[in-house]
């Protein structure tokens, strides 16, 4: 193996940028009193709470009030769902999503059908686009709840999400969308999307695990998913991770200032690797929309092969890539998203994602393009399905 270590697998989680590392550490041994607490010990993380909050809404347009703190992306997104639903269903019992959701999404709504309610999953076209006519169609008298990713974890497509609130707005329906992968890599303001709810994350933007945020508009009902305490107003129980959640703010206020610097950055990497992929190899699909994408996402299908085992050759030259999403890449199944857009089940099976983020070189993608299309030859000369 090579002593050299490439990490291009910034959409399962980010190294935390040094400025929030040395933020966070008075936390640990210094500041560490509970923020409830009325004492002395519980002023500065009362104020570290305070002042996450404030950078918080600020990275995405919102007001200080209307951010809840959470553990992360999946539980933000269970609050949401949870949340919204149960305190509308005196008006209705459907839900309305997409096929391509990430799992925090899919897996709670299979839970909702069980008690009984409807839940509609509308499909995508080839680029993993929901078509905003198609959930229109699908509204009915009951339908309380839409909820639609912003950015998609895998293929990095962008969904038109202000279209999509436009359409629950004249339809008296709540909107939620997911923004972990999307908030503090692309400009999000909740109010010009229109979104009711919103979730973000702190791993996503350089910023420590264990840590992310649910906004909810003012003026919304939502029901808490964690029952105890009054912490976050009383909508979410449960000391605070102070640490986590002072470098989370420190993350949206760096994230905020250099959003266009990382923007310009990351989308030249991906460019690049992109054709240096295409130029040397061939039967291989770039997945997602070509231009409306993530600045670091660069997910290709090589066919003929597995992904996984792509995968574990570049890892034996130091690279760490993954094979979708993080949260089911051990399950060793087709993806759900490539599946919904159309993708064979052969091919979706030979998928790998790169996800470039800040801290990656243009040298690293000269590496990646360098190495790769040897284990590409050597893996499809070991296959049944591949003929020169």
């Amino acid at each position: 193996m090579t002593e050299e270590k490439i990490f291009f697998d910034n959409a399962s989680t980010t190294r935390v940028d040094d400025r929030v590392f040395d933020y966070m550490e008075p936390y640990f041994k210094i500041n560490y009193g509970n923020p409830s607490s009325l004492h002395d010990f519980g002023g500065p993380p009362k104020e570290a709470l305070d002042k996450a909050r404030e950078h918080a809404a600020g990275l995405i347009g919102a007001k200080e009030e209307e951010i809840y703190f959470t553990s992360c992306g999946t539980e933000s997104n269970n609050f949401a769902l949870w949340g919204l639903a149960r305190a509308s269903k005196d008006r209705g019992n459907h839900i309305i999503s997409s096929r391509v959701e990430h799992l925090s999404i899919i897996n709670p709504l299979k839970e909702f059908e069980k008690e009984g309610w409807r839940v509609t999953l509308v499909p995508v076209d080839k680029y993993g686009f929901v078509n905003p006519e198609d959930i229109k169609k699908e509204i009915n008298k009951d339908t309380v709840l839409i909820s639609i990713i912003h950015a998609n974890n895998e293929v990095g497509t962008i969904q038109r999400i202000k279209e999509i609130s436009d359409i629950a707005k004249e339809k008296n329906i709540l909107f939620h969308s997911d923004g972990a992968a999307a908030a503090g890599i692309i400009p999000v303001d909740v109010n010009k999307l229109g979104v009711d709810s919103y979730t973000f994350t702190s791993q996503q933007m350089y910023g420590p695990k264990g840590a992310a945020a649910l906004y909810v508009r003012k003026g919304v009902r939502i029901k808490p998913l964690l029952l105890g305490g009054i912490q976050e107003s009383g909508r979410r129980a449960g000391t605070e991770n102070v640490p986590a959640i002072a470098g989370f703010g420190k993350a949206c206020e760096i994230a905020a200032d250099e959003m266009d610097k990382n923007i310009t950055y990351i989308s030249k990497l991906r460019d690049n690797l992109i054709e240096g992929i295409k130029s040397r190899v061939k039967n291989v699909k770039l997945n997602g929309h070509p231009t409306k994408r993530t600045p670091g996402n660069v997910h290709m299908s090589f066919e003929f092969i597995e992904g996984e085992s792509i995968l574990l050759f570049l890892n034996l030259e130091g690279i760490a890539t993954a094979s979708g999403s993080s949260c089911a890449s051990q399950a060793l199944k087709s993806s759900h998203v490539l599946l919904a857009m159309g993708l064979p089940p052969t091919i979706a099976q030979g998928s790998v994602l790169f996800s470039l983020g800040k801290y990656n070189t243009q040298k690293e993608v000269e590496r990646v393009v360098e190495v790769l299309p040897p284990i590409i030859d050597r893996l499809r000369k070991m296959s049944p399905l591949y003929k020169e």
